[in-house]
């Protein structure tokens, strides 16, 4: 029985060894791939993040690109079966016809006209990762016929390939927004919880006011200052700023409350005895002891950025055409008799709540695993 249990006992002690030896760092990572969920949502993020920087590859058509004869298409389906037997993946003619009774376009399915799907094709020109001219797409069919996967709207414009060119603003906006967040909070929280006294409430008092505003009248007001003649470029960093102005206030408490826990700490202390300036000490020592409360933070603010531009942009206050994210793409959406007959438009809101759900799942496993009460 000794001799049996001994190889059960060795992988044990040498896993409590490894975890006495871990890092924070890697005490975190080992907590973190415990939690199932948060893993998913990692992998979505990721994936998410990756379909962005290749949007113009795994598009089909270009954004801006127009079917006219094709206006509120329905999707195709990819099919792989037919004549009784397998097939190489193909989508079938849509024939637009006027329907008799309401003279509105229709579009019927051709069976007798197949499109086989081509891998590698050559379309229109795009800028891979924003740099590399190209024109060489994932996926395309033969001269003549369309693969909408997700239908067209109203000008006749691929849905999907719209989707992808739209996750390139609003994710991007997320990661910009919170990263100037992140900035105000850790610097204005940092200096409220390091000095303390008047500084400590002055700063407290603005965070109490800015946060006791509703949020959407807030934002409304703020992107109503942009001026209409602004470009795109400039509309959207004015609308990232805007989407940062609020956002700083939960960072810079959480930023204020650690640091009151770890200011008196030792090495605190002897950072102060050597002479480092009170610069150094929240910069080098202060910051660097709450980072992993940080970077979970960042990552439960960035669905909430993602949020309020699709809010903003859908309200028509925040991005506008021809500019393209999920919050523009989403005001076809808001004629309850278009969504009626042309639900496929809702498609974008598909892709802002898996991004929503998958942060907020990967924000979860990293609280929990930043926690170290948390078994």
């Amino acid at each position: 029985m000794d001799l049996e249990s001994a190889p059960e006992t060795t992988t044990k002690t040498s896993s409590e060894e490894r975890i006495y030896v871990a890092t924070q760092w890697q005490l975190m990572w080992y907590r973190f791939r415990r939690h199932k969920l948060a893993l998913v949502g990692t992998v979505v993020a990721i994936c998410l993040y990756l379909m962005a920087l290749l949007s113009g590859f795994l598009a089909p058509y270009g954004s801006l690109e127009r079917f006219a004869q094709h206006i509120y298409a329905p999707p195709q389906a990819v099919r792989f079966y037919a004549d009784g037997k397998l097939q190489a993946p193909f989508v079938y003619a849509l024939v637009p016809k006027p329907d008799p009774v309401t003279f509105r376009r229709i579009f019927e399915v051709d069976k007798t006209t197949r499109y086989p799907l081509r891998f590698f094709v050559h379309g229109i020109e795009y800028k891979l990762l924003g740099l590399i001219k190209t024109d060489l797409h994932l996926f395309g069919v033969d001269k003549g016929g369309t693969v909408f996967l997700l239908g067209t709207d109203i000008l006749g414009r691929d849905v999907f390939t719209r989707i992808l060119a739209g996750s390139v603003i609003s994710l991007s906006i997320g990661l910009v927004g919170v990263f100037t967040s992140f900035i105000l909070g850790c610097l204005l929280g940092g200096i409220s919880g390091l000095y303390g006294g008047a500084i400590d409430v002055i700063i407290q008092r603005i965070i109490e006011f800015l946060t006791s505003i509703p949020t959407i009248p807030l934002w409304m007001a703020l992107s109503a200052a942009v001026p209409k003649n602004w470009n795109a470029i400039q509309v959207y960093f004015a609308i990232t700023i805007i989407l940062s102005l609020r956002a700083w206030t939960g960072l810079g408490r959480v930023v204020r409350g650690k640091l009151l826990q770890v200011k008196e700490e030792d090495f605190v202390m002897a950072a102060r005895l050597s002479g480092a300036s009170d610069w150094r000490i929240l910069l080098r020592h202060l910051l660097p002891a709450t980072i992993s409360y940080l970077i979970v933070e960042m990552t439960l603010a960035i669905p909430q950025m993602i949020l309020g531009e699709t809010s903003l942009s859908f309200l028509g206050l925040g991005l506008r055409p021809p500019v393209v994210s999920w919050g523009v793409l989403l005001q076809l959406a808001q004629n309850v008799r278009t969504v009626t007959m042309n639900p496929w438009l809702l498609a974008p809101a598909v892709w802002v709540i898996l991004t929503v759900m998958a942060f907020n799942f990967m924000g979860d496993g990293m609280r929990d695993a930043a926690d170290p009460y948390h078994r």
